[in-house]
Order: structure tokens, then C-alpha cells, then sequence
């Protein structure tokens, strides 16, 4: 008694211990959670499994708790377990991979000789598909961690009826290994159970009770071990059938399980882990009076008529919508104000948005916003998209304003150098027949070509070189621009002088 209570605090406090001690490394390497809100360091499920096989072995070394040899195939199988999720965390492998894996550790650990080869078959496939929904339920801070723990009690508690005491210590350690854990874990989570901590603890958990009902009938052991795992079970068999139904991938990732359902029916991440806590302690406490022969296998039933209603009405949860305008996931959960930083844009029509989105309309680098469902657009109407379509349109039309701007004030610096060529005089001297239309003055008179000498003669009444007289620009009688009378070359425009009335009788 006083070894297992010192083994569950080791534990504790070695698990703790990691888990701060990892946390910082994880954010270094990169090994964060990505789907979340923020990004989540994945390095908690090491501490959790180097803790449970650190103090198990330890006691079995020192011969205070020695381990017998199926429990200590389960503890090496399931270190195999948790380096494969490792892996998982690091270069991200696929579902199938971590089954498969599962799987044949799950192989080493079931024995053959006591359940026979089809059931053992049975329970390798059910201990793998356990591993894996457990995976699932690290959807949510706080919720794996609290699932496994009492999870570990129940099935320490059936061990411990039996007599198997070093199994019993096994499950006491992973518990208090994950109690250590959820410190960190719980909302808002600094570090993440992982494929490392979730594989682990779900292959270790579903074995346990697979050796604890070995030499049991199939019908019994059916109704201890669905009780046991009935809120993983449940988790897994929703997922699957919201994805099929939905037309999606069942391997692909999505807001569908447990705790997102509960979100969006209005609860907070930590009354939702609290509502599922409470579900998993009262079907693994029918689990073990079962076991225990207080309450009949048939009570197994009343789990199954009480979760079957659950999870057909959460099914009915909307969570594949398209993407809100200005939230950072796929189905526009809720998300904390100290995560999310928002601003509000200009002219995006009152609609919130990210700063990283804000930033990246400004700089004209924001893509199409498309559904996580289809792959398409979304509508024409979406005052989202065409808000950002605005900006990026006025950023654009700015960066083609500029050229035009410099090119305009380049042409009107040289226009200012030059000297007007067009007459200010000969306004007041504009003859023509009474409503005769007006004759439009050309913009210099030096441009008019002109064989006779009146070509740069300035409008007026004055006698030029081309001795001839006009009314316009080019002097001859009568003529507005034709050629004067003389043949000498144009001369440029001079300031008006008065007529000579001696020169204009020489003239003549």
C-alpha cells in the first residue's frame, strides 16, 4: 500500500517535471499542434510515457513491485507504442501507419493460449482501433488526459479484483503520470498529449482490460470492456459517421469530435472536458460492478440506450460550414479574446478580421479564400471577400497611379521651362465679318508653315518684311492664312509696334 501510494507521487511529480521541462524544447524544434487556435507544443505524451516506464521499471528492478510477464510485454509494447507516435509527431504519418503499428505490438501482448486464436484476432483489432479513437480525443485541452485517468482507475480497480497486483500498479502510475500531466494540460494548455501520449495511453489501457477479462466468456467480456471505452467508442463511431455522411475522408482531420459539438452548442472548453469527465466516470463505473459480478452483463445495455441518443443528436450539429470572414478555423469556433487579436478594417463593410489577414490585404498578398469542404469560393454576396477584393483592387490602383503621377509632373516641369509661343496681342484687333463664325487662333504663330514672309507675322495691322497687308497670320489681302505678297523668309515674332503711316504710303 505505502509502496503504490510512493510510486503514484513519483510519478506525478516526475510527470510534471517533464512536462514543463519539454515544453520549451517542442517550441524550439517546431513540434506544435497546428490545428488549434495557437500553436500547442506536442512533447506532452514523452513525458507521460518516459515517467510510467521509468517508475514501473524502477519497482521492478528494486523487487518493491515486481512485473510479471504479461505486464511487462505490455509496458515494452507499449513503449513501442509511444516512440511510434513520436515519430507520428514529428513527420506526421498517416492513420493507417499508427493501425498498423499498433496492431502488431498488440500482437506480442494478447495470449493466444487462454482466448484462442479467433478471439485473440478480435482483440488485437479491437486494442488497435481502441489506440487509435484514443488518439482522437486530443481535440480539446484537458480532455484526453482526464479520459485516461479515470479510465486507469477503472481498470486498476478490475486488475486489483483479480489479484493481479502488478498490473494494478501499472495503471496507478500511468495515472498519476497523466494527473501530472493534465497540470499543463489543462485549458489553456501549454503542452499537448500528441500521437506519443494518446497511442500509449489508449494501447495500454485497452490491453490492460484485455488481460484483465482473459478466461472470461466472449458475452461478459464484451459487456466489461464496452463500459470500460465507451466514451472513446462513442467519439470514434461519431466521427465516422459525420464524415460519411458529409462525403469527407474518415483518416481526415476536422472539427467533428466530442468537444467541438459541445462548443458549438454553447459550452466552454472546460465545461465540455467536465461533461465528458462525468460520462466516462459513470459508464467505467458500470464497467467495473459488472466485472466485480455486482450488476448483471445485461446492465451493459443501459450504456449503449443512453450514449446511442447522445450521439445521434450531436450528429446533427452543424460543423462543416464554410469559413468565417474573420476567424482562424474552418468551421468559425469560438476562440479565446487572448488568442485571437482582431482589428477592424476600413472599408471591409463592418466585418471583422485577423491581423495576419489585415496585413496580408495591405501588402496585396491575401489568396482566395476558399471552403474547407469543396475547395471552391464562396458566394459573390460574401461582404468578406469583397471587402478584401476592395483592398486589393485600391492597392493596385494606387501602384498604377504613381507612374502617372511622376510622368505629369515631369510634363508640367518642362511645360513651365518653356517660353509661350502664343501672341498675348491681337485679341482686340480680331476682324471679321459680322456673324462670321470665329476663326480658332493656332497655338503659336512660328509654327504656322508659310512660303511668304508673312508666315512669322504676328496678328495685327503691322507691316512686316513680307510687305504685305493682312488680317491674320499670314499678311495678304483679304487672306486669313494665306501667303503674303513677299518672298522673304519668316521672321519670328516681334513686339507690336504702331504703323508708320510714311511706310504704309511707301508701300502703296
Amino acid at each position: 500500500m505505502l509502496y503504490g501510494i510512493a510510486t503514484a507521487i513519483t510519478a506525478l511529480l516526475l510527470a510534471a517535471v517533464l512536462s514543463a521541462l519539454l515544453r520549451v524544447p517542442a517550441l524550439r524544434l517546431g513540434l506544435v499542434h497546428r490545428r488549434r487556435a495557437r500553436p500547442v507544443p506536442l512533447l506532452g505524451g514523452v513525458a507521460v510515457v518516459a515517467s510510467t516506464c521509468v517508475v514501473a521499471a524502477a519497482g521492478g528492478w528494486t523487487g518493491a513491485a515486481p512485473l510479471g510477464d504479461g505486464a511487462a510485454r505490455l509496458l515494452a509494447a507499449g513503449a513501442g507504442v509511444g516512440a511510434l507516435g513520436l515519430v507520428a509527431d514529428v513527420w506526421r504519418l498517416k492513420t493507417q501507419f499508427l493501425l498498423l503499428g499498433a496492431a502488431v505490438a498488440a500482437a506480442f501482448v494478447v495470449p493466444y493460449d487462454e482466448t484462442g486464436v479467433p478471439a485473440g484476432i478480435a482483440a488485437v483489432l479491437w486494442i488497435a482501433c481502441v489506440a487509435a479513437a484514443f488518439r482522437g480525443l486530443d481535440h480539446a485541452d484537458g480532455l484526453a488526459g482526464t479520459v485516461g485517468v479515470l479510465t486507469a482507475f477503472g481498470a486498476g480497480a478490475c486488475a486489483a479484483a483479480e489479484m493481479m497486483d502488478d498490473l494494478a500498479v501499472l495503471l496507478s502510475v500511468l495515472a498519476a503520470a497523466l494527473t501530472g500531466f493534465l497540470m499543463h494540460n489543462w485549458q489553456p494548455a501549454r503542452i499537448a498529449f500528441g500521437a506519443c501520449g494518446s497511442l500509449f495511453t489508449g494501447f495500454v489501457l485497452a490491453a490492460s482490460a484485455v488481460l484483465v477479462r482473459t478466461g472470461y466468456g466472449l458475452g461478459s467480456t464484451g459487456a466489461v470492456l464496452f463500459p470500460l471505452t465507451a466514451v472513446v467508442t462513442a467519439d470514434a463511431v461519431l466521427v465516422v459517421l459525420s464524415r460519411r455522411l458529409a462525403g469527407r475522408p474518415v483518416v481526415r482531420h476536422g472539427p467533428d469530435h466530442l468537444a467541438h459539438r459541445l462548443r458549438r452548442l454553447g459550452l466552454t472548453t472546460p465545461g465540455a472536458v467536465v461533461l465528458v469527465g462525468a460520462t466516462t466516470f459513470a459508464t467505467v463505473l458500470v464497467g467495473v460492478l459488472v466485472h466485480v459480478g455486482w450488476l448483471a452483463p445485461s446492465r451493459a445495455l443501459w450504456v449503449a440506450g443512453a450514449l446511442l441518443p447522445a450521439v445521434l443528436g450531436l450528429l446533427c450539429v452543424r460543423v462543416y460550414v464554410p469559413r468565417r470572414p474573420g476567424g482562424p478555423h474552418a468551421t468559425g469556433t469560438r476562440t479565446s479574446s487572448v488568442d485571437l487579436h482582431t482589428t477592424r478594417t476600413a472599408h471591409a463593410y463592418g466585418t471583422r478580421t485577423t491581423r495576419a489577414e489585415a496585413h496580408r490585404a495591405a501588402t496585396g498578398r491575401l489568396g482566395a479564400l476558399r471552403s474547407p469542404d469543396s475547395g471552391r469560393l464562396p458566394a459573390a454576396d460574401d461582404a468578406g471577400a469583397r471587402a478584401r477584393g476592395a483592398g486589393v483592387r485600391r492597392l493596385f490602383a494606387s501602384a498604377l497611379r504613381a507612374p502617372q503621377h511622376r510622368t505629369g509632373a515631369r510634363e508640367r516641369a518642362a511645360r513651365s521651362r518653356e517660353v509661350p509661343r502664343t501672341p498675348s496681342y491681337g485679341a482686340p484687333y480680331d476682324l471679321r465679318a459680322p456673324g462670321a463664325p470665329r476663326v480658332p487662333q493656332p497655338p503659336s504663330a512660328a509654327s504656322l508653315p508659310g512660303p511668304g514672309a508673312g508666315a512669322g507675322i504676328e496678328p495685327g495691322f503691322g507691316l512686316e518684311s513680307g510687305r504685305g497687308i493682312g488680317s491674320g497670320y499670314g499678311p495678304g489681302l483679304g487672306s486669313a492664312y494665306g501667303p503674303g505678297l513677299g518672298s522673304g523668309p519668316a521672321t519670328p515674332a516681334r513686339r507690336h509696334r504702331d504703323p508708320d503711316p510714311f511706310d504704309l504710303l511707301s508701300s502703296t
